[in-house]
């Protein structure tokens, strides 16, 4: 199981109006590189898998939404699966959930989910990032 880890930025974020977690593209983006919860901030300031072989620079869409029971409010997304094509992906480690919509900051950071060892996928496995029934709450 994935260890989820919130981006400290993400609270101040949220506090200056950054993020619509409703309407904002979310996306989630692969790296080998272990993040700095307390320095990083951006997309920029993550080392991303390179791109190729089914990966996308930025990664993929988690078309997300939300919902509220009393003061608490879940952010949902629907899983994103990664399928090597024609080679390699990886090796990867961390899928990092980004914001793509604000253009200041660009792409901030909201949260990672730690694997715990690299996974490379070979030409024609699939890894799919299975956020179960909600990627995190804010209550």
């Amino acid at each position: 199981m994935a260890s989820y880890v919130k981006y400290e930025v993400f609270s101040e974020n949220l506090a200056e109006k950054v993020h619509d977690l409703n309407a904002d593209t979310l996306k989630i983006a692969l790296s080998n590189t272990a993040p700095v919860v307390a320095t990083n901030a951006v997309l920029a300031d993550v080392t991303e898998i390179s791109a190729g072989n089914g990966y996308t620079a930025g990664g993929a869409d988690t078309t997300n939404s939300t919902s509220r029971t009393g003061a608490t409010t879940s952010v949902v997304g629907v899983d994103v699966t990664f399928t090597a094509s024609g080679g390699t992906i990886g090796p990867f480690r961390y899928a990092i959930l980004y914001n793509d919509t604000p253009i200041s900051p660009a792409d901030p950071l909201i949260a990672y989910w730690d694997y715990g060892s690299s996974i490379t996928l070979n030409d024609g496995e699939s890894f799919t990032v299975d956020f179960g029934t909600e990627m995190f709450t804010v209550a």
